[in-house]
C-alpha cells in the first residue's frame, strides 16, 4: 500500500449532481497524485436501524474514539464534525467485499454491517482498500480503524489486533473439475497436485498446513484465482505446471461455482469464524467493545440474520451471547499453545497457583462490572467461580500437550528467555486480559438472556479445534449449566427495554 495522498470521495442520493462532481475532482486528484489508497468518504446520517443496545456488553462510558470531519461549506450540520469511520476493506472477496474497479464504492456483507454500524456510531466513513499480504502491517500501522471484509479469526491475528463478535462461520473448501479423480481431502495431499490460493491469506496459510505434500501456487489478486483453471481438461499454466484445484471457502465456493458450474467442491476442511478486526490499543479495544454491543443487539433483533439472508450468508447467529460466548473461550484457548511456547522460552512453568487466583480475581470484578454497568444483580459467584476454573483446567491441559511436542528440552539461552518474557508480557497477556474481560461480560449476557442450557455435544462441537478431553468439556459445559439454572431460580424481574443501539458506545 502506496503512502500517497489518499482521494476523499463523497456521493449522497439527494444530490446525483454534487456527486458526480465529486467523483470527477476523486478521479482527477488521482490522477495527479498517482495510485495510492482510494478512500472514499461516504456520510451515515440515513436514520440508524431500530436496534436495541444490550446493556450487559456497554462500552466503556466514553463515546468510542475516532477522528472528526471539520466543517465545510456544503456538508451538512449532522455530518460536520461527525467523527470518521477508517473502515479497511480488500474489495476483492465477495460476498463480503466487492470493489470493482469504476465504482466509487465497495459493496458486500461486511460493507452493509459497517456502514449500518457506521451510522449507530453517527460516523463517516472512509473506505480503505488493503491487499491482503499487506494487512496486519496496515493494521498496526494504524491506516484504519477497523477491517471489515471477511477476515477470520485466527491465533496470531487475536495478537496483533483484537476481534470483534463473529459476524459469521465458514471453512476451507478446494474446487476440483467435476471429473477429477480426487474425491477427499486425502487425494489432495500429494506431491503431484497443484492448487491455486489468494496469496497472503488465511487461505493459503491454512492450506499449506493442511495439505503440506501438495504443490501450493499463489496468486496475488482473489479475483483472478478461479481464472488459473480453465474448463475441464484444458489445464492452466502457473510456471509451466497445471493447476488441479483453487482454493476458497465454504462462502465464496458457491459464488465461483455459480461461474463455473463444471467444477464440485472438496471440505469444507475447517471450521472457521469472521469478523471485525480492530488495531491492538486502547482507541480499537474501545471501539470493539462498542461493535460489540452493537452486534449483540443487532442479532438480538433480527438485523444481522437479515443482512446474511441478503448474501446468501449461513444463517448461524454467531452473535447470539451464548453462541458469542463459546466463540470468545475458543478464540482464547487457541492462544494457549503460544503461552506454552512463552513460558518454555522464558523458563516459566505452566502451572502456578498464586496466577490462577489472580486469574480468578479478574474474572470475579470483570463479571461483577459487567452486571453493575448493565443494572443487573451480581451472578452467583460459585457458579462463575466454577466456569472460569473450567476455563483454566483447559488452558492448561492444552500447554502441556503443548510442551509435549516441543522437539528440544534443553534449556534456552538468555536472549530466547528475554524474547519469551517479552512476548508473554507484552503482547499475549494483554490479548488475553481482553478477551478475558469479553468472557466475563458475554457471561452476564448469557445469564440474562436465558434459553436453552448447552450439552456437553454443543461445547465440544464450539470447541473442536482443541480436541480436549471429554471431562473437561463437561466440566465447561455443566459450569454453563449451572450458571443458567442459578439464575433462572433467582427469578430476575423483566428487564426494561434497553436504550437505541446507536447509544451503546456512549452509555
Amino acid at each position: 500500500m502506496l503512502e500517497s495522498e489518499k482521494v476523499s470521495c463523497r456521493t449522497r442520493g439527494a444530490e446525483p449532481r454534487r456527486a458526480r462532481l465529486a467523483i470527477a475532482f476523486a478521479l482527477m486528484s488521482w490522477l495527479i497524485t498517482g495510485p495510492g489508497v482510494l478512500a472514499c468518504r461516504t456520510p451515515t446520517d440515513a436514520a440508524a436501524p431500530a436496534i436495541a443496545d444490550d446493556p450487559t456488553l456497554r462500552a466503556d462510558p466514553a463515546r468510542s474514539p475516532g477522528r472528526t470531519t471539520p466543517a465545510a461549506p456544503g456538508r451538512s450540520d449532522h455530518e460536520a464534525g461527525s467523527p470518521v469511520l477508517r473502515v479497511g476493506t480488500s474489495g476483492d472477496y465477495p460476498p463480503f467485499s466487492d470493489w470493482p474497479k469504476g465504482q466509487a464504492e465497495p459493496r458486500g456483507f461486511s460493507i452493509d454491517v459497517a456502514r449500518a454500524f457506521a451510522r449507530s456510531q453517527r460516523a463517516v466513513i472512509e473506505w480503505v482498500r488493503f491487499e491482503w499480504p499487506g494487512l496486519e502491517r496496515d493494521l498496526v500501522a494504524g491506516r484504519f480503524d477497523l477491517v471489515l471484509s471477511g477476515v477470520t479469526v485466527r491465533p496470531d491475528r487475536s495478537i496483533t489486533g483484537r476481534f470483534a463478535l463473529p459476524l459469521t462461520s465458514s471453512g476451507l473448501v478446494v474446487l476440483v473439475p467435476e471429473h477429477s479423480a480426487m474425491r477427499w481431502s486425502s487425494d489432495l495431499d500429494r506431491p503431484s497436485t497443484r492448487l491455486a490460493v489468494n496469496a497472503g491469506g488465511h487461505l493459503e496459510r491454512t492450506i499449506r498446513r493442511l495439505l503440506p505434500e501438495a504443490r501450493i501456487e499463489p496468486v496475488p489478486d482473489n479475483r483472478r484465482v478461479l481464472d488459473r483453471l480453465p474448463p475441464a481438461g484444458h489445464g492452466a499454466a502457473i510456471g509451466g505446471t497445471v493447476i488441479d484445484g483453487v482454493v476458497t471457502d465454504s462462502i465464496e465456493a458457491p459464488v465461483w461455482l455459480a461461474r463455473r458450474p463444471d467444477l464440485r467442491p472438496i471440505g469444507p476442511l475447517t471450521h472457521d469464524l469472521k469478523a471485525a478486526w480492530l488495531p491492538a490499543t486502547a482507541d480499537g479495544e474501545a471501539r470493539a467493545r462498542a461493535l460489540d454491543a452493537w452486534l449483540l443487539a443487532a442479532e438480538r433483533e433480527g438485523l444481522l440474520d437479515r443482512m446474511r439472508a441478503a448474501h446468501g450468508l449461513p444463517d448461524a447467529q454467531t452473535a447470539r451471547p451464548l453462541a458469542a460466548l463459546l466463540s470468545a473461550l475458543d478464540e482464547r484457548l487457541s492462544l494457549m499453545e503460544r503461552v506454552a511456547h512463552a513460558k518454555w522460552l522464558a523458563g516459566l512453568p505452566i502451572e502456578g497457583a498464586p496466577r490462577e487466583d489472580r486469574v480468578l480475581e479478574a474474572a470475579r470484578a470483570a463479571t461483577h462490572e459487567a452486571a453493575t454497568r448493565a443494572g443487573l444483580p451480581a451472578l452467583d459467584p460459585v457458579a462463575v467461580d466454577a466456569f472460569f476454573r473450567a476455563q483454566i483446567e483447559a488452558a492448561k491441559w492444552i500447554q502441556h500437550r503443548a510442551l509435549g511436542r516441543a522437539a528440544r528440552l534443553e534449556p534456552t539461552p538468555d536472549l530466547e528467555r528475554d524474547e519469551g518474557r517479552i512476548d508473554l508480557e507484552r503482547r499475549i497477556r494483554p490479548a488475553l486480559i481482553f478477551l478475558g474481560e469479553r468472557l466475563a461480560r458475554l457471561l452476564v449476557a448469557t445469564a440474562v438472556a436465558g434459553g436453552d442450557p448447552p450439552d456437553d455435544a454443543a461445547v465440544e462441537a464450539a470447541l473442536a479445534r482443541h480436541a480436549l478431553p471429554q471431562p473437561l468439556l463437561h466440566d465447561i459445559a455443566e459450569s454453563l449449566r449451572e450458571l443458567l439454572r442459578v439464575e433462572a431460580r433467582a427469578a430476575r424481574p423483566p428487564r426494561p427495554r434497553p436504550e437505541a443501539a446507536d447509544r451503546a458506545a456512549s452509555a
